[in-house]
Formats: C-alpha cells, sequence, structure tokens
C-alpha cells in the first residue's frame, strides 16, 4: 500500500495545550488524536488507540506539535489497522439493554442473562447452569448493570488472585508477591507501579484465562524493566513464548468487553 501522510494544517513550533487535536493523514484517511500527558518518566512518546475507535498519544510536556506528529507518521500503519479492526468489531456490538436473553462474557465464555423479579430478596447474581441469574427487587436496566458490575468485582478480585499465584512460578526475577489491586479503567488492562504494585481493570475476567495470564505476566515483566524496551520483550518472550498471538485474542475481544 502506498503511503501518503500529510500534515492537516501548519504546526507551530511551541506545542499546543494538553487536550487539543491534532491529526494527520494515511493514505486518503483523515486520523485524529488527542495529544495528553505523559506519566511515565521514561520520556517516551506513548501511542494507545481504544476500543471506540478514539487515540491518545502521551508525550512530555516539553515535546513539539511536530515531535509528536512524527510520532504518530512512524506508528501509522499500527494506528490505521488499529482502527479498522475496532470499527469492525463496533459494527457487530449492539447496545445493552440488561435484558433476559442477552449475553455476557465471563473467562472467555458467553452466558445468557436471566432477570428474575424477587421484590422480598436482596440483589444478588449466580453463575447457574449456563446462565447469568440476576435477581433484583424491581427491573429497570440501570439495577441489572450494578448489581452484574459488582459481580464481576468479586469474579475478578478471586479469579486474578489465583492467576497470579499461577503465573508467579514463571516469573523468576519477583522476590515476593506484589500487591495486587483491582480497579475499573477506561483504556487499560493493567498497570505496574514503580514499587511493584499490579493494578488490573475488573473487565479482564470477561477474557479467557490465558489473556488474563497475558496481562499479568506483562506487568510482571515490568517489575524487572518498567518500559517496553527490548529487554522487556525477550523477556515477555521467555515466559510466554506466544504472548503476541494472545494478545491478538485480547485486542479482538476489546471492543465487546469494553462495550458490553
Amino acid at each position: 500500500m502506498n503511503v501518503a501522510i500529510r500534515f492537516s494544517e501548519q504546526v507551530a513550533e511551541k506545542h499546543k495545550p494538553y487536550g487539543d487535536k491534532l491529526s494527520f493523514y494515511y493514505s486518503d484517511e483523515l486520523i485524529e488524536f488527542e495529544r495528553v500527558a505523559a506519566k511515565s518518566p521514561d520520556r517516551k512518546i506513548k501511542i494507545k488507540v481504544l476500543p471506540d475507535c478514539s487515540v491518545k498519544i502521551a508525550a512530555p510536556e516539553d515535546s513539539s506539535d511536530d515531535e509528536v506528529l512524527r510520532a504518530a507518521k512512524k506508528r501509522a500503519r499500527w494506528i490505521y489497522q488499529q482502527l479498522r479492526e475496532f470499527r469492525k468489531q463496533l459494527t457487530h456490538i449492539t447496545p445493552r439493554r440488561y435484558v433476559s436473553g442477552e449475553s455476557h462474557y465471563y473467562l472467555g465464555k458467553q452466558y445468557v442473562l436471566k432477570v428474575l423479579i424477587k421484590p422480598d430478596q436482596a440483589a444478588g447474581v449466580k453463575l447457574l447452569r449456563g446462565q447469568l441469574e440476576v435477581n433484583v427487587r424491581k427491573y429497570t436496566s440501570e439495577r441489572i448493570k450494578t448489581a452484574l458490575e459488582g459481580w464481576y468485582k468479586v469474579r475478578a478480585k478471586d479469579v486474578f488472585h489465583k492467576r497470579l499465584d499461577v503465573v508467579l512460578e514463571q516469573a523468576l526475577w519477583v522476590d515476593k508477591r506484589p500487591p495486587l489491586r483491582i480497579l475499573t479503567m477506561q483504556t487499560q488492562w493493567g498497570s505496574c507501579s514503580p514499587n511493584g504494585r499490579i493494578t488490573l481493570n475488573p473487565l479482564l475476567v470477561k477474557a479467557p484465562r490465558e489473556c488474563i495470564d497475558y496481562v499479568i505476566l506483562h506487568e510482571l515483566c515490568h517489575i524487572a524493566e518498567h518500559n517496553h524496551s527490548e529487554r522487556f520483550y525477550r523477556l515477555m518472550g521467555q515466559v510466554m513464548p506466544n504472548w503476541e498471538r494472545v494478545k491478538g485474542q485480547l485486542d479482538q475481544m476489546a471492543g465487546r468487553i469494553f462495550n458490553g
């Protein structure tokens, strides 16, 4: 494919405030992205394509817009392919109504939602005979959604702690069990703080165990290499040789998980 990239406008020497939109062309498509503040101290420009088809680029404060656009240009093909894949997923996603008959993911499998109205019982969720049974005292979609989110968080805490114990056997560089936090995030599966605390998104419990292991191992590798250097990926390949395939599987599910 011939690549033709041009800036959509002249960019001043001094960068604009964070939150402004910048754009460039890949072939005939205009790709817009939001520049955000970099949280990492390694001064690298990092690009994220989110399941809702928005693009965010984190850059150091003193980086010019020209530098940020050049970084985007180098990854233009990857950005375009990610956007195309997420758009394809979104065309098959219908808005959740939280009614009986809908399907919801748990550990990579789809389960049929069954809503039960029980005025005399507290709200609750059970995984029973291939169904997710949710009982509420009075039906509203928000009550069903809240009950399910609570259930996913409880299950996530249990599953993530068990999977961490399993994959720690492969992470020989980790000398003690790292603290684990469960936190709902809009754009990340997980993160690792400089002091080694691992944070995981409870929505990840909707993905297969192999994908959960991949994310945990990814964050454990950051305890040894707190960046995405060549040494980081070499370490990742040692503990999970098929990580790229698993990551691809998780990427394909991202739109359905985050939006459903």
